[in-house]
C-alpha cells in the first residue's frame, strides 16, 4: 500500500504529515494525517487516533487542538483520518460518483463509521472497517509505532471511537471523547444517518450504538476506560448528544467511565483545545 506524502511541517521537534492513499475498503482515495513525535526518531511509539465530527476532514484536529506540543512530550503519534469516502473530486478508483447529499449530517464528511448496507451508500461507505482494520495496518507499515493504541473522537467522531473501542475491545488501551453522540439510535443526527446507511430495521442500528453495547456488557472488566469531556454549554447537548443515557449504561454494568462535565463550555474547537491535554495524559497512562 502506497502513500503520497501531500504536505509535511515540522512541530515541536516533531512532524505532522498528511498523506493520500488509495484504499481498498472503501474503493476511493483517502486521506490522512499523522503526527510523529521526536521519540519516533529512536523507535516505535503509541499511537492515539482521532476521529473527527460532522464536517470536518483530518485537519481540523491538527491545525486547532494545539495536541502536538504535549504528545510530543509525551511521545505519542497522532493519526487523523477523514470522517467518510471522498475520493478526487467526488469519483471513486473507477471514475464513479461517490454517493452524497446536499445536507451537512449525510453523505460526505458524515460516514458515521458505520459500514453501510443500504444503496447507494453501501458501495463506498465503510469508515467503520476502515478505522478498525485498514487503516492501522497502513500506519503500521508505514510508519515507526508500536502496537499500543488508544481511541479519541468529537461528536460524531466521539461516538465513532466509543462504538469502536466497545467492540473491539482488545484493540484498545483507552477510549476518549469530547461531546459524543451518545445514544444515536435516539436523536435525530443518528436516526438520519442510520436509517440511510442501515436501513429501516431499528434492531440494526444497535450494532453501532454506545448505549447499547454497553448495556449488552455481562462483565465490564475486560474493556478499556472510557473518559467523556462535555460542555454544558453545548447547543447539541439535550437534543443530539444525551450524555446522560450513557452514564446510566455505564452504572448498569459498573463499566469504567468518567464524565466531566463542564459549565460554559460549547461545541467547539475551544472546548477541545482547553481540555486535550487531560485526555492525552488519560491515554498516556496506559499506552506506556
Amino acid at each position: 500500500m502506497s502513500l503520497e506524502l501531500i504536505a509535511q511541517n515540522k512541530s515541536f521537534a516533531g512532524w505532522h504529515k498528511q498523506y493520500r492513499h488509495v484504499s481498498r475498503t472503501l474503493g476511493c482515495d483517502m486521506r490522512f494525517a499523522i503526527f510523529l513525535p521526536p521519540q519516533a526518531n529512536d523507535g516505535p511509539v503509541p499511537v492515539v487516533y482521532w476521529l473527527s465530527g460532522l464536517t470536518c476532514s483530518d485537519e481540523n484536529f491538527m491545525q486547532k487542538a494545539g495536541a502536538h506540543q504535549l504528545a510530543a512530550e509525551l511521545g505519542l503519534a497522532i493519526v487523523a483520518p477523514d470522517t467518510s469516502p471522498r475520493g478526487s473530486d467526488g469519483l471513486d478508483n473507477a471514475g464513479n460518483p461517490i454517493a452524497d447529499d446536499d445536507s451537512y449530517d449525510l453523505g460526505q464528511g458524515a460516514g458515521f463509521y458505520v459500514d453501510a448496507t443500504q444503496p447507494p451508500w453501501n458501495d463506498h461507505y465503510h469508515m467503520y472497517s476502515y478505522v478498525v482494520s485498514e487503516l492501522p495496518q497502513l500506519i503500521a507499515s508505514h510508519f515507526p509505532v508500536s502496537d499500543k493504541k488508544a481511541l479519541m473522537g468529537h461528536s460524531m467522531g466521539g461516538h465513532g471511537a466509543i462504538t469502536i473501542g466497545l467492540k473491539n475491545a482488545q484493540h484498545y488501551t483507552s477510549v476518549s471523547a469530547f461531546s459524543p453522540i451518545s445514544n444515536p439510535m435516539n436523536c435525530p443526527w443518528g436516526e438520519k444517518a442510520f436509517s440511510h446507511y442501515l436501513g429501516n430495521n431499528r434492531d440494526d442500528w444497535k450494532a453501532y450504538d454506545s448505549c447499547e453495547l454497553m448495556s449488552a456488557i455481562e462483565d465490564a472488566s475486560g474493556y478499556p476506560p472510557l473518559w467523556v469531556d462535555q460542555g454544558l454549554a453545548d447547543n447539541f447537548l439535550t437534543e443530539q448528544l444525551k450524555p446522560e443515557a450513557l452514564q446510566r449504561a455505564a452504572e448498569k454494568v459498573n463499566y469504567p467511565l468518567t464524565l466531566q462535565q463542564h459549565d460554559g463550555y460549547d461545541h467547539s474547537y475551544y472546548f477541545i483545545a482547553s481540555f486535550i491535554a487531560q485526555q492525552l495524559r488519560f491515554h498516556a497512562q496506559y499506552l506506556r
